[in-house]
């Protein structure tokens, strides 16, 4: 499998110099996030959408494993993807994922690659009480997808529709390249869609098979800073969850910032207003007190 990541959004309401794929989740880029479950899903190939002034982003998070596509002008998704296709290689398959969508959990990704096999598409849907500004998944009778439509080409009963793309998915590449040279721009954006491959599949008689994610988070993307805020403390609030569930004794679970790897002993006990960034190990009997910053450390045993 082979992986390309769409990282070329210039991020204008984030209102910052700093590249949109660059502002931090728990202390990392977004974008690395996306690029540790790509390899943790061992692609044999990552290659990175970037756009104008995305410089920056290569040379902070180039790396031996990883191929960059300049994107120049944006012309929409599927135009993304199209830069991207010299590096990709007939007979495998493609995942393309978003460097702006950073929590997309590696169980869900392997469910949709399996669900796709090697000859059908596979597309991560969610349904959300508010759809807005997502494009719907529309089907038959029998259930089986159709198409999407952009929600800017939307009728208003096709707005209704809960069901929506998250943009991930994953096709041969073969087929992905075939249906990417055939793409066109009459819409409302004047763009190319990468979800216009859907009408192609489906007039090929391919399969289109559907996965929903494990969590809806994983499947939100950024464009504010208020969005950033908002699913880091999701992502805070889940990492707090697994500490709790590995008996972690948290005084107050909202109130614990990670940002790196932590990694406890039994019978650890964390007060309020706690950050840990790098890899910190706390050992077991650990006693940590309010308002601590811990970087890089491990903590021996009973320490208080």
């Amino acid at each position: 499998m082979e992986v390309v990541i769409l990282a070329a959004g210039q991020g204008k309401r984030m209102r910052s110099v700093l590249p949109k794929v660059l502002q931090p989740i728990a202390g990392k880029p977004m974008l690395t996030h996306v690029l540790a479950t790509a390899r943790a899903l061992a692609a044999k190939r990552i290659c990175v959408v970037y756009g104008h002034g995305g410089e920056v982003v290569r040379e902070q998070l180039d790396a031996p494993d990883l191929a960059w596509a300049r994107q120049e002008p944006q012309l929409g998704t599927g135009h993304a993807v199209q830069q991207a296709l010299p590096h990709l290689t007939d007979g495998a398959l493609a995942l393309v994922l978003y460097g702006d969508v950073p929590l997309i959990g590696v169980p869900t990704l392997t469910r949709l690659v399996a669900a796709a096999g090697e000859r059908r598409l596979g597309l991560l849907t969610v349904e959300l009480d508010n759809p807005a500004g997502y494009g719907r998944i529309l089907r038959d009778e029998a259930g089986r997808v159709v198409r999407i439509v952009e929600e800017k080409d939307a009728s208003v009963a096709e707005r209704t529709v809960r069901e929506v793309n998250t943009g991930i998915l994953v096709a041969p590449v073969a087929r992905l390249r075939d249906w990417l040279g055939r793409i066109g721009n009459d819409n409302a954006q004047g763009e190319y869609y990468l979800t216009d491959i859907i009408g192609m599949a489906v007039a090929e008689d391919i399969d289109i098979v559907t996965v929903q994610p494990d969590a809806v988070a994983e499947t939100l993307g950024v464009n504010s800073k208020r969005q950033l805020a908002e699913l880091e403390r999701m992502h805070q609030a889940a990492i707090a969850g697994r500490l709790l569930d590995e008996g972690v004794t948290l005084i107050d679970p909202a109130r614990i910032d990670v940002r790196g790897d932590l990694v406890c002993g039994r019978d650890v006990e964390i007060d309020v207003n706690c950050v840990f960034e790098g890899r910190v190990e706390l050992a077991d009997g650990v006693i940590i007190g309010a308002n601590c910053v811990i970087r890089d450390t491990r903590i021996g045993a009973g320490t208080r």
